[in-house]
C-alpha cells in the first residue's frame, strides 16, 4: 500500500486561490458532502442551517490570531530581518521563526519598531529560534508593532482595515494563534442564532494554530512526517457539555481541523472526554479511527498538507479527490479566505 502525499495531489489553479475575503461573511460558497448517500451539493454558507438539525453539537475553536509578524534590523549590520512569533513562553521570551536564518546566530541583537529590541538566545532547528525581548511584550502590544501573519499563498501585504477583523473568526477570544482556524471565518452572528434556534448547541475549545500548519509534507511516506506541537485547552464546562451531548446521542460536528485534533486528543478509546490543557502533536491521516466525530466544516486545503490528509482520513482518498475536483470545476475559492465544505457521516 502506498503512503505518498502525491496520491492526494490535485492541481489548484492559481486564480482560484482566494487573495481577499468575501465582502461579507457568509457569502462564501458551501459544498455539502453527504457520505451516507455519497452526494455533493452546491450551496452558500449562509444557508448552512438548512443542513443542521436540533440534534447537533457544534464544537468550535475560539483561538484568536496575534499580530505575530514583526520586522526589524540587525544592530550589527542594519540588515532587514523578519520575525514570526510562534509561541509566548513568558513575559520576555518567545519562540520565533527568524528570516533569513542564515544571518542569525545566538547572541544576534535585532531592533524592532516602537523601541523594542530582542536578542536571539537559542536555535531550535528548522529556522525556529528562542528570542528574548528587552521589555515585556503582551499580545495587545503586538497590535501596534506587528501585523497579521497572512499565509504565503496570499500574495499581498496585510491590509489592517480588512485583515484585522476578517482573519479572525466571530468566535475568537483567546490570543495565541499564528494562523486563523479558517473554517470558522464563514460564520456570522445571524447564522449562529439560526442554528441555536433549532436547538443545536455550540461549545468552545481552544487550539492555538502554530506555524507548522503550513509546513508541507515532503517525506516519501507521509506517516514519517513530524507534526509540530500546538497548545490546546478543553475547559471543564466544555468537557461536561460535550459529554452530555454524547450521552444524548447528538451528532458531533467540528468546525475545522483544529477542533477535530483538539477533541480527538482529549477523548479516550471509549469516547469519554475530560477537561485537559497542554500540547498536542496528534497527526491524523488515512487509516485513523475517529473516536467522536460525526461531521466537519472545513475549508479547502493545500494538496501537500497534513490538513488534507486529516480530511481524507474522514471521507476517504477517493472522496476528497472527487470533492476537490468538483470544487475546481465549479470555480470554488481555495485556502484560508476561500469557500467551505460540510462533510456529514451520519
Amino acid at each position: 500500500m502506498r503512503y505518498s502525499v502525491k496520491d492526494f495531489h490535485i492541481k489548484i489553479p492559481e486564480e482560484l486561490i482566494a487573495q481577499y475575503p468575501y465582502k461579507e461573511r457568509g457569502d462564501s460558497r458551501l459544498l455539502v458532502f453527504d457520505l451516507r448517500n455519497n452526494t455533493l451539493k452546491d450551496d452558500y454558507f449562509r444557508n448552512i442551517s438548512n443542513y443542521i438539525s436540533s440534534n447537533e453539537c457544534i464544537i468550535y475553536n475560539d483561538a484568536k490570531v496575534i499580530n505575530a509578524r514583526i520586522f526589524g534590523v540587525k544592530n550589527e549590520t542594519g540588515a532587514r530581518i523578519e520575525i514570526l512569533l510562534t509561541r509566548k513562553l513568558n513575559e520576555l521570551e518567545w519562540y520565533a521563526i527568524v528570516r533569513p536564518a542564515r544571518r542569525i546566530r545566538t547572541g544576534t541583537l535585532i531592533n524592532v519598531s516602537k523601541g523594542h529590541e530582542l536578542e536571539v538566545t537559542g536555535e531550535m532547528g528548522e529556522g525556529l529560534f528562542k528570542v528574548r525581548f528587552s521589555k515585556p511584550v503582551e499580545y495587545k502590544d503586538l497590535e501596534n508593532i506587528g501585523e497579521i501573519p497572512l499565509p504565503k499563498y496570499i500574495k499581498r501585504k496585510p491590509v489592517k482595515e480588512i485583515d484585522g477583523p476578517r482573519y479572525q473568526t466571530i468566535f475568537s477570544r483567546k490570543y495565541g494563534a499564528v494562523a486563523s482556524p479558517t473554517a470558522g471565518l464563514h460564520f456570522t452572528d445571524r447564522t449562529v442564532n439560526e442554528i441555536k434556534q433549532k436547538g443545536a448547541v455550540f461549545i468552545p475549545v481552544t487550539l492555538h494554530v502554530d506555524w507548522g500548519t503550513f509546513k508541507p509534507v515532503r517525506e516519501q511516506d507521509y506517516r514519517d512526517h513530524k507534526i509540530h506541537k500546538e497548545m490546546y485547552e478543553i475547559p471543564g464546562e466544555s468537557a461536561r457539555r460535550i459529554k452530555k451531548c454524547v450521552e444524548e446521542g447528538r451528532r458531533i460536528l467540528c468546525v475545522g481541523t483544529t477542533s477535530i485534533r483538539t477533541i480527538e486528543t482529549a477523548v479516550d478509546k471509549n469516547g469519554n472526554i475530560r477537561s485537559r490543557k497542554g500540547e498536542t502533536s496528534l497527526y491524523i491521516y488515512p487509516g485513523y479511527r475517529f473516536k467522536l466525530i460525526d461531521g466537519m466544516i472545513t475549508n479547502f486545503h493545500m494538496p501537500d498538507s497534513t490538513l488534507i490528509l486529516l480530511v481524507a482520513a474522514f471521507c476517504g482518498k477517493d472522496g476528497i479527490k472527487r470533492a476537490y475536483n468538483h470544487a475546481i470545476s465549479q470555480k470554488y475559492r481555495f485556502f484560508s479566505y476561500g469557500d467551505a465544505m460540510l462533510i456529514l457521516k451520519r
